[in-house]
């Protein structure tokens, strides 16, 4: 592969990611999470974790470079020939779950907004949309790096316009009476706000996932010990600046009660539509409803093809089936991988937005984002001289926070939710030991060889 990623280039594909359709199609279900504009506080919860998670994702991208990202972090952290090997396993395994998921949910969000100029759109004609959205998504994505970078930046620019106009416009109509309107009892605390604050809190992490897409494509990125730390953290640091432009521009013009709860107003599939068109008319907002279907799709073709790599690079280590290591003999990237994301994506898409937020969060926070946590602490006493460019600031305070906060979000979701990813990780850890069987590697290698010698 060849490292023709930057600064700018890194910076563009996680920022294109994280802001995407998540704020404009999030908005109203967060607010309904808490019944008001409290509801930020949860928002607020979710910038605190993932800015400490994202010094664990610097200071392993950095040590690590490499495609895949959290695949070749969890097995050196925890040991490539032992438990390691369960680890990366398990981490591919709740990926193929977890990253269509979240592809799909960019999806949705291009089909409801898309509901606003296509009135009355069914279903059926829903789901055809996705799937032809997730086609030309897969058409783009179908080509060398190099030209990839070039419509990364295109489509961040976009991205940022979009951001940009609305933040604007927000600014120069904002009513604190109206976005400041909290409902009796907003901040009385009891179990009821707690599970509340979680749900807001779930949201919140959903809107910021992608700060460390870059790390997927590590073996693409120049000079990575600093590219990596350096495009995460600005990355965050703005994205949380225009995310709090973003929510207050609108909830202080249009009012919270007019798409809460989001279920039972249909305008909340399209609030910032709906905010366009209050000041500006309906074409002016059906011109600007345009530019949120460029940023869904840039979303999306960021997350494609940062996730795209993942089971390239569990299949070229021997972690998964080999088809997957393949690149094409041209291009020079993992079509295979490509291919099979991609269309589980389009058929994840058609699932409720609510549900794949809930289920995409729930299942990664196990494996992946707290085994990350495990991992750079296991890394800390067990190569103490590994080369790392970027070391954790204030190191374990960090990783500590972190935890507390997954731990909280996981706690705070609903049984069933938490039941499909506990299910969903011992299916896994079932398969792992049929494999493992299969192929006479760890734990069974081991006993073997014991037998043999007695």
């Amino acid at each position: 592969m060849v490292r023709r990623f930057g600064l700018i280039h890194a910076t563009a594909l996680n920022m294109t990611n994280m802001i995407g359709i998540g704020p404009f199609i999030t908005i109203p279900l967060l607010m309904s999470a808490l019944g008001g504009p409290q509801a930020m506080l949860g928002w607020l919860v979710a910038l605190v974790i993932v800015t400490c998670d994202g010094m664990v994702w610097s200071e392993l991208g950095a040590a690590l470079p490499g495609s895949g990202g959290s695949f070749g972090y969890l097995r050196r952290g925890y040991g490539t020939e032992q438990v390691g090997r369960l680890m990366g396993f398990l981490f591919v395994w709740q990926f193929v779950l977890s990253g269509p998921l979240e592809i799909a949910s960019g999806y949705i969000g291009f089909s409801q907004y898309l509901g606003y100029i296509w009135k009355g759109i069914t279903a059926r004609q829903t789901m055809l949309v996705v799937t032809i959205v997730g086609l030309a998504n897969l058409a783009l994505l179908y080509r060398r790096i190099t030209s990839i970078a070039a419509i990364t930046v295109t489509l961040w620019i976009g991205t940022i316009i979009t951001a940009g106009v609305v933040v604007v416009t927000g600014a120069l109509h904002f009513d604190h009476r109206v976005a400041f309107d909290f409902p009796p009892g907003a901040f009385t605390f009891s179990l009821g706000f707690l599970l509340g604050l979680g749900a807001a809190s779930r949201i919140g992490v959903y809107d910021y996932l992608g700060y460390y897409d870059v790390c997927y494509i590590g073996d693409e990125v120049r000079d990575p010990g600093r590219v990596i730390p350096r495009s995460i953290l600005i990355s965050t640091v703005l994205v949380a600046v225009i995310y709090l432009a973003i929510n207050l521009s609108i909830i202080g013009v249009v009012p919270w009660r007019d798409f809460v709860p989001a279920a039972s107003h249909p305008q909340s599939n399209f609030v910032v539509s709906i905010f366009m068109e209050r000041i500006y008319g309906p074409g002016i907002a059906t011109l600007f409803t345009a530019m949120i279907l460029w940023t869904a799709f840039g979303s999306v073709f960021a997350l494609l093809l940062g996730y795209s790599r993942v089971p390239y690079a569990a299949a070229k280590d021997g972690y998964f089936f080999k088809v997957f290591a393949r690149l094409h003999p041209s291009g020079g990237f993992p079509y295979v991988s490509l291919i099979v994301l991609g269309v589980l994506s389009i058929f994840a898409g058609f699932v409720s937005l609510g549900m794949v937020i809930d289920a995409l969060i729930t299942t990664r926070i196990l494996v992946q984002f707290i085994g990350q946590i495990g991992a750079v602490t296991l890394l800390r006493r067990r190569a103490p001289d590994l080369p790392r460019p970027y070391r954790m600031w204030l190191y374990p305070v960090p990783s500590l926070i972190a935890l507390l906060g997954w731990i909280f979000i996981f706690a705070t979701t609903p049984p069933m939710v938490i039941a499909f990813g506990l299910g969903a990780l011992l299916l896994g850890v079932v398969c792992f030991v049929a494999w493992s069987w299969k192929r006479r590697t760890w734990p069974f290698e081991a006993s073997q060889g014991a037998g043999s010698r007695i």
